[in-house]
């Protein structure tokens, strides 16, 4: 996750880009529904060795799933179906989840002697019996972006899935809570080439203001308005790849969106609810507690997986 890097830039047009969304603009449902989802796969994730050493980023789980599959199923519950994930490091374990991803997400029954396998939905009120239909008709691309491409190169090269339409942008290793129909929403209403989404994360370290030998003001890591860092949650028009190219050193957080600031072309939709990125242990440590104390980010299709439940699950 890239957090501060385009924030300053963004920062230059957030007063004037990042105005409420117009009155009953919001209240639109389904904006998202069917926009491609491209998910920047490929980093080494070297600040957090300890667990990308033996496996990508998007595979370090959270709750016993892989942080991938929390970010898929968070863009599932607006209406998302199709994901293109741009790869690079260990992008063949990613491979391999995406091609076990319907199994290793349902029950299912295997009939040795044909090779035949059958998901099994297990009855009304039984743990997993509508998990099984969540990810029905979604299609996922595998794209091998490069090992040591950056993540405006990453992008570039799957400009083929996505090219002639708006399309949603994310990383891979960072969950929220974020309404992507309420961001869409506000990305028609401020008519830029790429939005972001805008957070204001809790600092590691309490903010100290000093006069001469003295602290006037001691505060222990406290959350606030005055700094604001590109958390992702892209929404993309097909402009953007008018600023990529090709090479591996493009970085979408360097010229890209910095040019796109200047020209008044990017804007940052603020976001105050939960956002929790995962570049070290003590980033994943905090998931896990989010996801023991209830997941804010799977709220949406928690409550689909039980509606699905009480009507007897999927047929």
């Amino acid at each position: 996750m890239i957090a501060a890097r385009s924030g300053a830039a963004a920062a230059e047009h957030d007063t004037q880009a990042a105005q409420p969304v117009p009155a009953g603009l919001a209240a639109q449902a389904g904006l998202a529904v069917q926009l491609p989802v491209v998910v920047l796969c490929g980093g080494f994730g070297t600040r957090l060795v300890e667990e990308t050493s033996s496996r990508p980023k998007p595979l370090v789980t959270i709750g016993g799933k892989p942080i991938l599959w929390h970010l898929m199923r968070a863009y599932g519950s607006f209406g998302c179906n199709r994901f293109v994930l741009c790869l690079g490091y260990m992008g063949e374990a990613i491979k391999r989840f995406v091609l076990d991803f319907e199994l290793m997400d349902s029950s299912f029954t295997l009939d040795v002697s044909s090779g035949r396998v059958e998901r099994v939905h297990l009855g009304e009120g039984v743990t997993g019996s509508a998990e099984a239909s969540f990810a029905d008709g979604w299609s996922i691309s595998c794209v091998d972006t490069g090992e040591r491409a950056m993540t405006g190169a990453r992008l570039a090269r799957v400009r083929c899935l996505v090219e002639g339409s708006r399309f949603l942008l994310t990383y891979g290793d960072g969950l929220s809570d974020v309404d992507i129909d309420e961001l869409v929403a506000f990305h028609e209403s401020a008519g830029a080439v790429v939005t972001l989404t805008a957070v204001s994360p809790t600092p590691r370290f309490g903010d100290l203001d000093l006069e001469g030998p003295l602290v006037r003001r001691f505060a222990e890591k406290e959350r606030h308005d005055a700094s604001w860092v590109n958390g992702g949650f892209f929404v993309c028009e097909p402009e953007i790849f008018e600023y990529l190219d090709d090479d591996d050193s493009c970085v979408l957080e360097r010229d890209p969106l910095e040019r796109l600031a200047k020209e008044g072309r990017l804007a940052a939709y603020r976001h105050r609810g939960f956002w929790q990125c995962m570049d070290t242990v003590h980033d994943r440590e905090q998931l896990e507690d989010a996801w023991a104390q209830g997941a804010p980010w799977a709220r949406r299709w928690a409550a689909w997986s039980r509606g699905a439940k009480m009507a007897g699950g999927p047929s």
